[in-house]
């Protein structure tokens, strides 16, 4: 049956505002909610900012968009803050269970006094969490390419940048690359803003002198590693969890590669374990200095270390949701449910699930009443937000509704489309059509009151 447009943009409003009242309603209940938030422009060069809210509704843990919310004006802290009150205020969303915000760290979301952190603790009067975006500090970490490594990125970029800007040259280079029997068609261009492309650019590429060259093969290498942990810690619903698990093992891992690279085994770099070889059998007394990548894998190390400091402050409280023994604080009340509970054959049982989040969320709800603050102590933790990468991808989803033949969509049909593209609810069809049989009956060229009748 064909509708018109008018139709199904009336639609598309009603179910997104029955499944926002849902959120809403579903938010209220929880015992905690946390937010992750970004902002981005779209096509139009209008401003927009994500609001993601994740909450415990039972055994789920619930991920979901409240808002896309549209900046008229400049995006400082101040209105960020007052765009995201005004959106508070209008779906009663219960600001007092609001636990923690998770940002990518601009200065409009972490300013000292008028970032949006800052503002928002100001208004609540009371301590709220705040989380760099685990993802953008791991990102900062990869950019560890200065000085001589530097030099041999940049070079590589160049050579592409030259070839694939011009077209004759793309053309010839194509030609050539079929002619040798490459496995590859083409280069790949690199942004520094899209950072994780550097691993694949760096694939494709190769050059000619060994001291040079060792420094390339351990940067392909290194970048591969660096983009494997990135893939790891992206998806929906990550807590923070299963992220800081991700960064802490991978700083265990950039040890065991010091060593691997001091003994020269370089069972974890592949492709320099590769060059190595093959010049070995060219030149067997060919020495080769491993030390100085050794000492460019410490830096990276070190630059690990010295971030993730609001993961790490907490670490003693994340650990205790999966190991509630370890928990060394004097706290009296958890301490005593702490004792009682470590003498439970449930505890034992517990001990032994896989590390799953949903598992987890129902061990902990299946106990008895009477550990209720160590149950809001782990429901608190699993509704944290470690990234923005939710933010990311609805800003995706964005760019494909909001697209240059859809730019003039107004801001109340856009937010409903990105609702209704994002939510894991499912719209109640039967209580929609009911409430619209209840005020209207059906006629042939449209819909009349009852009392018009």
């Amino acid at each position: 049956m064909p509708l018109s447009a008018r139709t199904i943009h009336d639609r598309t409003i009603m179910m997104a505002n029955q499944v926002e009242e849902t959120q809403v309603k579903d938010i209220n209940a929880a015992p905690f909610f946390s937010l992750a938030l970004d902002e981005s422009t779209d096509v139009s060069h209008l401003s927009q900012f994500s609001v993601i809210a994740r909450y415990a509704a039972g055994d789920t843990l619930r991920e979901e968009s409240l808002a896309v919310l549209p900046i008229k004006g400049s995006t400082r802290g101040e209105d960020l803050f007052k765009s995201f009150m005004e959106f508070a205020h209008e779906k009663n969303l219960p600001m007092d269970k609001l636990l923690s915000v998770c940002t990518d760290g601009a200065p409009c979301m972490m300013g000292k006094n008028k970032g949006f952190v800052a503002l928002l603790r100001e208004h609540e009067n009371r301590p709220i969490l705040s989380f760099h975006c685990i993802l953008h500090q791991e990102a900062l970490c990869a950019q560890m390419c200065d000085g001589q490594l530097g030099e041999v990125m940049s070079l590589v970029i160049r050579v592409i940048n030259f070839i694939v800007a011009r077209a004759l040259n793309d053309r010839q280079f194509k030609t050539l690359l079929d002619e040798v029997g490459n496995n590859y068609h083409g280069l790949l261009l690199h942004s520094n803003v899209r950072w994780l492309s550097r691993g694949k650019v760096l694939s494709r590429f190769a050059a000619s002198e060994t001291e040079w060259l060792l420094k390339f093969y351990y940067l392909v290498d290194m970048t591969e590693h660096l983009s494997q942990l990135n893939v790891k810690m992206q998806g929906i619903g990550n807590t923070v969890l299963s992220l800081q698990h991700a960064v802490f093992a991978f700083e265990n891992k950039l040890e065991l590669f010091i060593m691997d690279l001091e003994t020269g085994r370089l069972l974890h770099f592949e492709k320099l374990r590769q060059f190595k070889d093959a010049c070995t059998a060219s030149e067997p007394t060919q020495n080769f200095d491993l030390h100085q990548l050794a000492g460019f894998t410490s830096s990276l190390l070190q630059l690990f270390k010295a971030r993730f400091g609001d993961f790490r402050e907490h670490t003693h409280l994340f650990k205790f949701i999966t190991h509630p023994n370890s928990l060394n604080d004097d706290l009296e009340r958890i301490a005593r449910q702490k004792a009682e509970l470590a003498s439970k054959h449930m505890w034992t049982e517990m001990k032994k699930l896989p590390p799953e989040d949903q598992l987890i969320i129902k061990t902990w709800n299946a106990l008895p009443v009477t550990y209720d603050a160590l149950k809001r102590v782990s429901i608190a933790v699993l509704t944290m937000f470690g990234s923005t990468y939710s933010c990311e991808q609805s800003f995706s989803h964005l760019k494909n509704i909001k697209s240059n033949l859809r730019s003039r969509l107004t801001d109340e049909s856009l937010n409903a489309c990105m609702k209704l593209n994002l939510t894991k609810y499912q719209p109640d069809y039967k209580a929609i059509s009911k409430s619209m049989h209840s005020g209207c009956i059906p006629a042939p060229y449209g819909c009349f009151d009852n009392q018009n009748v």
